[in-house]
Parts: C-alpha cells; sequence; structure tokens
C-alpha cells in the first residue's frame, strides 16, 4: 500500500474537485428529493403522507398529485416538507415537484407499504431462497414495487441514499429480500391492493446498531456495550498504524507464497471497517434507516436476533427499545410490528442443556407483552441445524402475512402460535396450560408429544412425557422426577418438538421457571 505525500494528495483532491464542477452536479438552487420518492413508488393509503426535499432559501416549492395542490418554503438546511391528503387505493398517478427546477414522479400507486429489516435473513435473497427458478418465473407483479436501501454504516446522519422503485418482475425480484418479497406477495394477491417494500436488511447487524446513539446512551443499561466502543474508536489512529505494518508485512508473505504456489496467508483485518461496519451503535440508523424516516408506511417486518444471541438477557430491553425508538421517530403512532423468532439451528442435542438461542427466542416473545400492535412468527421447525440461513422462506413470510392480514386488515384467519399461560402442580406431574390454540392442539408426525423437560429443585432437567388433557392443557412428568417444579418445551438450539395448533402453527417455546440463564450477565 503506497502513502501519499502532503503534495500528492493536495493535488489529487484538486482534481477530484475540479471533477466534480466539470461534471454538471446540481447545485442546492434545484429542487431534489431523497430517493425514498421516485417514478414506480407506492404511497400508503388511508393516512396522510409527507413528501419532503431541499431547496435554495425562499424559494417556494409547490407538490400537485391528482386534485391536490400544496406549497411550502425551505426551512434550516433548506429542507421544505408538505403533507398530502389520504389517496385513494389504485394509481397510477403522476407527482410533481416543482421550483425552479421541475421533477416528475411517473406511475405512483397508492396501496400497502411495509419496512422489510434485520440481518442476513431478511436480507437473503429470493435466488438464494427454495425454487429461485419457479419464483422468478411467476415473478409477474406491476402492482408491487420494491426498493432496497444500501448497506452504509456511520455515525453521521444521512439523508439520502442510492436507489429506486422499481415494479416486481422476474428480473427485478432476483435480488430483493425474500421474506420481503414473499410476504409482500400474500398481501398483494389477498387483499388485491398495490404493495410497495421498502428493504434496509443489513446481513450480520447487531440490534444495537440500528438505534440511535444518544437514546443508547441515555437509557443507562448500555454502558458497558457503548464504553467497549468508545475505547475502540479512541484506539483507532493507533489501531490503523499497527495495521498498515501488518499490511505490509502480509503483501510481502503473499508475494513470497505466490512465487511458491502456496496459498496467500490472510489478510490483516483493516480496523476501519469495523467503525464502517453493522455492530457499531447506530451505525445503521444513520446510514440505512434515518434516510427512509417519515416515508408513509403500514408497518414493519423483521428478522434479526442472531447476533444478539450471546446478550439475549440484554435484549429483552434492547429489541422493545429499538422498536419504540422506531415509531416515536416515524410519528406515525404505533404502527404494526412482527418479527420472526430465531429458527432451529445447530446439533440436535439428545438430552436437555443450556442454550443461548433459546433464551433469545424468549425475549423475543416477551417483547409482545411489553408493546402494542406487534406479534411474532415462531418457525422453531423451520430451520436447518447445518445452515444459520435456512432456505424456506416461502413459510416464513406466509407466517408473518398471517399476522397482518389478521392483525391490521382483520381477515378471520388464525396468526399466533400457541402461548403458554400457565402451570399448575399435580403430585409428581406438572399440568401446564396454553392459549391462542386455534382450533386446538396436535402433535405432528407421531403420536407422542416431543420436546418437553422436567426439572425439580436441584434445577436439573431431564427428558419428560407428556399428553393432552382437556383441550388447551398439557400433562408433563419424568418417573426420574418424583417433586418436579419446572418445565422447558423446544428449550435448545435445535429442539426436537412437534406440538402444534391445528392450522398448522407451532406451540411457542417455553420455560415455566426464570432460573437466571447462560446469558443472564453478558453486557
Amino acid at each position: 500500500m503506497r502513502r501519499m505525500s502532503g503534495s500528492q494528495w493536495i493535488m489529487a483532491t484538486l482534481s477530484c474537485l475540479a471533477l466534480t464542477l466539470m461534471s454538471g452536479s446540481p447545485v442546492r438552487a434545484d429542487v431534489k428529493t431523497p430517493a425514498i420518492f421516485g417514478s414506480h413508488m407506492v404511497l400508503q393509503q388511508g393516512q396522510k403522507n409527507r413528501v419532503w426535499g431541499w431547496a435554495a432559501d425562499g424559494e417556494e416549492v409547490t407538490v400537485s398529485i391528482d386534485k391536490q395542490k400544496l406549497t411550502a418554503k425551505p426551512g434550516a438546511g433548506g429542507r421544505w416538507q408538505v403533507e398530502l391528503e389520504p389517496l385513494a387505493v389504485g394509481g397510477p398517478y403522476t407527482l410533481t415537484i416543482q421550483g425552479k427546477n421541475t421533477l416528475t414522479f411517473d406511475d405512483v400507486l397508492v396501496g400497502e407499504v411495509w419496512i422489510c429489516s434485520g440481518q442476513s435473513n431478511m436480507q437473503w435473497s429470493v435466488n438464494r431462497a427454495n425454487d429461485p427458478d419457479l419464483e422468478r418465473l411467476t415473478a409477474k407483479f406491476p402492482k408491487i414495487r420494491l426498493i432496497t436501501v444500501p448497506n452504509v454504516g456511520t455515525q453521521e446522519v444521512q439523508t439520502d441514499f442510492k436507489g429506486a422503485w422499481t415494479a416486481c418482475t422476474p428480473d427485478t425480484v432476483d435480488n430483493f429480500s425474500a421474506v420481503g418479497y414473499f410476504f409482500g406477495r400474500q398481501l398483494h394477491q389477498t387483499l388485491d391492493v398495490p404493495v410497495g417494500l421498502i428493504n434496509n436488511a443489513w446481513g450480520g447487524s447487531a440490534c444495537e446498531a440500528w438505534i440511535n446513539r444518544d437514546l443508547l446512551a441515555k437509557e443507562g443499561k448500555y454502558d458497558e456495550l457503548l464504553a467497549r466502543w468508545k475505547a475502540e474508536e479512541e484506539n483507532l489512529p493507533m489501531a490503523i498504524e499497527e495495521y498498515k505494518d501488518k499490511y505490509a508485512k502480509w503483501e510481502i508473505a503473499a508475494k513470497e507464497a505466490k512465487d511458491k504456489n502456496l496459498p496467500a496467508p490472510p489478510m490483516p483485518p483493516n480496523p476501519e471497517g469495523r467503525m464502517k461496519g453493522n455492530h457499531r451503535p447506530a451505525n445503521i440508523y444513520n446510514g440505512a434507516l434515518k434516510p427512509t424516516v417519515g416515508y408513509g408506511i403500514r408497518g414493519a417486518i423483521w428478522y434479526q436476533g442472531e447476533s444478539n444471541a450471546g446478550r439475549a438477557y440484554q435484549y429483552r430491553d434492547l429489541f422493545p427499545l429499538m422498536i419504540k425508538s422506531w415509531r416515536d421517530e416515524w410519528q406515525q403512532g404505533e404502527f404494526p410490528f412482527y418479527w420472526v423468532q430465531l429458527a432451529d439451528f445447530l446439533a440436535e442435542q439428545p438430552e436437555p442443556t443450556v442454550s443461548a438461542w433459546a433464551e433469545l427466542r424468549e425475549a423475543q416473545t416477551m417483547t409482545m407483552t411489553k408493546l402494542k400492535n406487534t406479534g411474532e412468527a415462531v418457525i422453531i421447525d423451520l430451520g436447518e441445524g447445518k445452515d444459520i440461513h435456512p432456505k424456506n422462506k416461502q413459510d416464513v413470510a406466509k407466517r408473518l402475512a398471517r399476522w397482518a392480514l389478521s392483525d391490521v386488515y382483520k381477515l378471520p384467519i388464525a396468526h399466533q402460535s400457541p402461548l403458554y399461560q400457565s402451570m399448575e402442580k399435580q403430585g409428581n406431574k406438572i399440568i401446564v396450560t396454553l392459549d391462542h390454540l386455534g382450533g386446538g392442539l396436535a402433535p405432528f408426525d407421531v403420536h407422542q408429544l416431543q420436546g418437553f423437560a422436567i426439572a425439580g429443585e436441584d434445577k436439573k432437567f431431564v427428558t419428560a412425557q407428556a399428553k393432552l388433557i382437556d383441550g388447551n392443557k398439557i400433562e408433563v412428568w419424568s418417573d426420574a422426577i418424583k417433586d418436579p417444579v419446572a418445565v422447558r418445551y423446544a428449550w435448545a438450539d435445535n429442539p426436537v418438538c412437534n406440538l402444534y395448533s391445528k392450522e398448522g402453527l407451532p406451540v411457542t417455546p417455553f420455560r415455566t421457571d426464570d432460573w437466571p440463564g447462560v446469558t443472564a450477565t453478558a453486557k
């Protein structure tokens, strides 16, 4: 890696400036909007919709659509905003924004708009899901519109991004979020309205990267997490110098390996990469979420948690904080927020064991009791032990869509997985009562109930026998435990379990105890 001298750096900077001036880039006097507005976009039905952008000081901006015509003048930073009155479902409309120049956005539809967010399992594209060839052939939905926000990690608030709305076709669907697309397709086919999907997922991302850093600091619960990052940030100049030396040595070693026909040694990691990455608190909030905040939406779907499993107890507060902060910033009230519980993953264990993944699932389930208009799609049966990215995104999306179709759109369909309600000890057995049963409970594949464990006061769990009684109750016991005090179900990274509602929704993993878990002290 060759280092520039001071004079070389100045000349390079001047050359870049000259090229920018010659390129005819628009100046601030031009009326401009962020990329979230454009031709082929979908505006949310049934509510007022904000449209904003930038213009020169004092410039009057006129926004027109259908029979509406609104005007605004820029405020601080040249930013202007108008609020459209609700539009009827359908289109296409033309949205015109006029100042010293004119912007014309054609083929604008009005329907349902959803944010599709999270980490790699939400980012996982259609061309890597089950049956990508068939999905591609049938992706002919001109009234489903897609836009993807690039992965930008930064501590500086971004107001725009590089992207554009496109209609769903076999060519455009390939690299879009599979869960997002299949969810949107189900809504479109069921409701017969246009659907807009905003995908900002980032593989491997941690929940704290999606939250305003000032808010994290204000909470007072994440001081150790923030302190670790502050120390790393303060040490960055020294780390960069160390990296440069390591990189120089690596170049020499790589050349020697090449000359000897040997594999190159691993390249040393650049510490600046973590500063722009998907774990640093607020990085994604600033870089990928903030440019879309305020755009009219119906709600959000979320698939994340793998990166926070080692701090599952912390996630009990962190995840609800994230949801609430998004709602506060969007200023659209308590909009629906539905997530995917972690799938089964890693090796099946023959005996009951501790599990960080089970604790993260528990934290996700707890969120439904802390915030309104939230819901959880349980997929404890859809994972792949050998792959953290299960390819069956179709069924994942259907379980999310059930929540939206029932909860938001008021269709009479089953949507919530059966949930633990209470327990009662009866001699050497424990009777567990479940809620949200749908049409009732039934085991899958074999008649025997699988996935239950039971323990006494010593907190040592053993595999239990179980049977259904009285419709919504399960009798659990083991001859090895004479005085049981606690029951767990599907409590493992990759549990063997088989209890469902009769509509095919798996029982939510649960435990009746509150004994400290393996992530209880992780910060």
